[in-house]
C-alpha cells in the first residue's frame, strides 16, 4: 500500500509538473527580454511611438523591450508573426488602425484579429489634418465645402496609397458631406505631399506629426482636424466635426498578444502601460506628434477595435475599396 501510495504522489507531481512552471513563468514576467513587433519600417511617425512607449514601458518592467520591424503587406506580415508565437508575452505585437481596415479591404486575411489576438492596451490616438495647396481660393472649412459643391469632381486629393489613412479619411469625408474629389495614389505619404507641395493635387489628409511644419511655414493651409475635438499642437484650426458633426477619424495604436497568453500577463502589461501613458513627459512627447495617450482596459480596448471595424467597413464597401 505504501509503495502504491508513493507511486500515486509521482504520478500527481509528474501530472503537475507542466503546469507549475508556466505559473512560475506568468509571475516572473518577464524574465527575459520582449519583442514588440512593429508592421511598418523605422524612421515613421508609427515606429517612433512604438519606440517611447516600449522604452518607458522597458524601465517600469526593467527588462529590454526590442523594437523588432518587419514591415510588408500594410502590416499583415508582423501581424500574422505573431499569431504564430508562442503566447507566452514574449512576443507582442503594435496593433494599429491599419489592422482594423485591413479586414475589410483585403478578402484572403489568413487570420482574425479578434479571434487570433488579445488586445492588451492602447497606447496612442492621432488624428489627420486636412490640409490644402494655398492655390485653392478657400481659407475655411465651409469655403472649402461650398468650393468642392461647385466643383464636383475636379479637386485632386493626394494620399500615400489606396486603403490608408490619408485616403480613407477623405472617403469618409466625401460620404458625410455629400461632395466629390478625385482620388490621386502614390507609393507613401512623401511622394504625395511633394506633389501637393509643388500643387499638383490640392488636398491631403495627413497626419498631424508631417504636415504641421509645412503649415506653420505657410506651404500649406491647415481647414481642419479629423479628431472629434481640437488639437492640442494646432489649437486654432477647427475640428472637422465643427462644421460636419459626427465626423472623427484618427489613427491609433496599441499592444496585442497572440490568443492563449496568460491572464496574469496581460493584466500586467495593462497595468504597466497605462502607468507609463500617466507620465507627464510621455504625455508631453506624444501631444508633441499631435495625439493623445490611449489607455484603457483589456476590454475596452477589445470593444474599441470591434466598433471600429464596423464603422470603417461601412465606409469601405461605400466606396467600393479593395487592397491591391
Amino acid at each position: 500500500m505504501r509503495l502504491a501510495r508513493r507511486r500515486f504522489l509521482q504520478l500527481a507531481a509528474g501530472a503537475a509538473g507542466p503546469a507549475m512552471p508556466h505559473v512560475a513563468r506568468a509571475e516572473n514576467y518577464p524574465a527575459r527580454p520582449i519583442h514588440f513587433v512593429v508592421g511598418f519600417p523605422p524612421g515613421g511617425a508609427g515606429d517612433l511611438i512604438a519606440r517611447l512607449v516600449g522604452n518607458a514601458l522597458s524601465e517600469r518592467l526593467n527588462q529590454t523591450v526590442v523594437i523588432e520591424s518587419r514591415a510588408g503587406a500594410s502590416g499583415n506580415i508582423a501581424t500574422e508573426y505573431v499569431i504564430r508565437a508562442r503566447p507566452d508575452g514574449y512576443t507582442l505585437l503594435d496593433v494599429t488602425a491599419i489592422n482594423a481596415w485591413n479586414v475589410s479591404l483585403y478578402d484572403n486575411l489568413k487570420f482574425d484579429i479578434l479571434r487570433d489576438l488579445v488586445p492588451i492596451v492602447g497606447m496612442y490616438k492621432g488624428p489627420g489634418l486636412l490640409v490644402v495647396h494655398p492655390s485653392l481660393p478657400v481659407k475655411t472649412l465651409p469655403e472649402f465645402i461650398d468650393y468642392l459643391k461647385a466643383h464636383p469632381g475636379e479637386v485632386r486629393m493626394g494620399s500615400g496609397g489606396v486603403g490608408g489613412p490619408q485616403h480613407l479619411y477623405g472617403e469618409l469625408f466625401k460620404r458625410m458631406v455629400g461632395v466629390g474629389m478625385l482620388h490621386v495614389p502614390y507609393r507613401g505619404g512623401g511622394p504625395a505631399m511633394t506633389d501637393l507641395l509643388a500643387g499638383h493635387v490640392q488636398v491631403m489628409f495627413d497626419t498631424i506629426v508631417t504636415a504641421v511644419s509645412q503649415v506653420r511655414a505657410g506651404q500649406l493651409r491647415a481647414l481642419g482636424v479629423t479628431s472629434a475635438k481640437r488639437a492640442a499642437v494646432l489649437p486654432d484650426v477647427p475640428a472637422i466635426a465643427e462644421v460636419v458633426p459626427g465626423y472623427e477619424a484618427a489613427g491609433w495604436q496599441g499592444i496585442a498578444a497572440p490568443a492563449g497568453v496568460s491572464a496574469d500577463i496581460v493584466e500586467r502589461l495593462n497595468k504597466e502601460t497605462n502607468a507609463c501613458l500617466a507620465d507627464a513627459k510621455l504625455v508631453a512627447r506624444l501631444t508633441d506628434l499631435g495625439g493623445t495617450p490611449f489607455p484603457c482596459t483589456p476590454e475596452e480596448f477589445r470593444t474599441f477595435i470591434a466598433e471600429f471595424i464596423e464603422k470603417w467597413a461601412k465606409v469601405i464597401r461605400a466606396a467600393g475599396i479593395k487592397a491591391g
